[in-house]
């Protein structure tokens, strides 16, 4: 080992030992985190760590609600469920020793959009808002509805107070970021100058509205009647109008939630791969949590890969593998095996065959004809030998350049989590190992659980 790379593991472990380690157990028991948040990256993971964490606490005693934001169906297949939809169903299979309960949901933005404005208007004015195709344009699909309703299902689930934990699932990092912008996002839209616009004929009312909306948004109706269509304007009218009384509701609901993941009894996790992409969405996110006065708790570095024989470096094995893979100069066997049995070369220079130790046809005495084939015989045993030793040679190479390929994997990975750290070393980190294939089942989720909660780095320590 070179002493460039020696000073940079020495480096690396004096980061390591800076690094904080993420405990999770402390955290899931504690009865005052109420609720969790799983972000980062697509693809990282966080769908299982969420339902992992979720059933971890369930077995310690919490009842406990597992609120999943994207739209796969691996938490539900994982949990034993045939489906999930926006009603909590309880998950089966769950040590209930200790007390706890499992619950787990996926979030339906319609039909919470359909809940708030049931619980919010009388049965006439609901039934014209659920009837507007406006509506139901904007609660099918509309940018930022499924953020807002998170919030919305988020507040109501913590609201009931029917819960000891809730854990959220939400979809990748910058839709998650979506997540935390849906309130302030909603405020704007809702105090923007086209709905007080469209708000202000319902507000003045009869004649009197009908003529301010001709005067005063005469030239904007007609621009927007030929991009979007008359009767969608009117759609959008009518919408709004229907909506008024609830818009308040709307902005004081979406803050309140805000305010209640900005409260202690909140706990924000990060979600990452050791690979660059991932792990700088995760600086990103962990950046902005802390612009946002958000409790973050820590970073699960998911999928770290590891080895049990990383004394045997890359560059010994791919030496190693060079040297098996060399073919042979020279067969001293082959060679002698061949001057014993090529005739041109026998030690009777004559070739008589009258000799006293020959037989009547030149072999030697007791022999038949077919003497020679016990030399072939002979022959061949080595040959084997030989090829079988090759195909050895082969395997062991191949296995030499493969733990290489590992080796050379787990120095990038170290060196990725290494910048992490060095960068935010106040984050708590937790390591969790890749497993060679998908979880699919509760003894699944229980595994990765106890990988959550042993703090063990999966990754060697450098100089180790």
């Amino acid at each position: 080992m070179s002493p460039d790379e020696r000073a940079r593991q020495r480096e690396g472990a004096r980061r390591l030992a800076a690094a904080r380690v993420l405990d999770v157990d402390p955290l899931l028991e504690d009865p005052a985190t109420r609720i969790v948040v799983c972000c980062g990256s697509g693809g990282v993971g966080k769908t299982t760590t969420a339902a992992a964490l979720g059933l971890r606490a369930a077995e310690r005693g919490r009842k406990v609600v597992v609120l999943t934001i994207d739209p796969a169906r691996r938490l539900a297949q994982s949990m034993g469920i045939d489906s999930l939809d926006n009603t909590p169903r309880r998950v089966k299979g769950v040590d209930d020793a200790a007390g706890g309960e499992l619950h787990a949901m996926m979030l339906d933005m319609k039909r919470t959009f359909d809940e708030i404005v049931e619980s919010h208007a009388d049965p006439e004015r609901a039934a014209a808002i659920l009837g507007n195709p406006f509506y139901q344009s904007l609660s099918a699909g509309f940018a930022g509805t499924q953020e807002y309703m998170a919030m919305e299902k988020l507040g109501q689930l913590r609201a009931r107070d029917e819960w000891d934990l809730i854990v959220v699932d939400t979809p990748p990092s910058r839709s998650a970021l979506d997540f935390l912008d849906a309130p302030k996002r909603l405020g704007s839209f809702l105090d923007g100058k086209l709905i007080r616009v469209l708000l202000a004929p319902a507000k003045v009312g009869g004649r009197a509205g009908m003529k301010f909306l001709n005067v005063g948004m005469s030239m904007m109706t007609g621009v927007l009647g030929k991009v979007l269509g008359g009767q969608f304007l009117k759609d959008v009218q009518t919408f709004v109008a229907a909506m008024d009384s609830m818009f308040g509701g709307f902005r004081t609901r979406a803050d309140a939630t805000y305010k209640l993941l900005q409260a202690p009894g909140t706990a924000f996790l990060v979600v990452a791969a050791p690979e660059r992409d991932a792990l700088r969405e995760a600086a990103y996110f962990v950046q902005r949590l802390a612009a946002e006065d958000m409790p973050l708790a820590g970073l699960v570095l998911n999928r770290v890969h590891g080895s049990g024989a990383d004394g045997l470096s890359a560059e010994r094995a791919l030496a190693a593998a060079e040297n098996l893979e060399d073919p042979r100069i020279v067969d001293q066997d082959g060679g002698k095996a061949g001057v014993r049995t090529d005739p041109g070369n026998s030690p009777d220079p004559h070739g008589s065959s009258g000799s006293a130790d020959s037989g009547p046809d030149g072999s030697a005495p007791g022999t038949s004809p077919e003497a020679p084939e016990p030399a072939a015989d002979g022959a061949a045993a080595p040959e084997a030998a030989e090829t079988a030793e090759r195909s050895v040679d082969a395997l062991t190479a191949g296995l030499l350049r493969l733990h290489a390929e590992r080796m050379h994997l787990l120095a990038r990975e170290q060196r990725t989590r290494d910048r992490f750290t060095a960068r935010h070393p106040e984050v708590a980190v937790t390591e969790v190992a890749a497993l060679p294939g998908d979880v699919h089942d509760l003894a699944g989720l229980r595994d990765i659980g106890e990988r959550l909660a042993t703090g063990r780095p999966e990754l060697p320590e450098p100089g180790a």
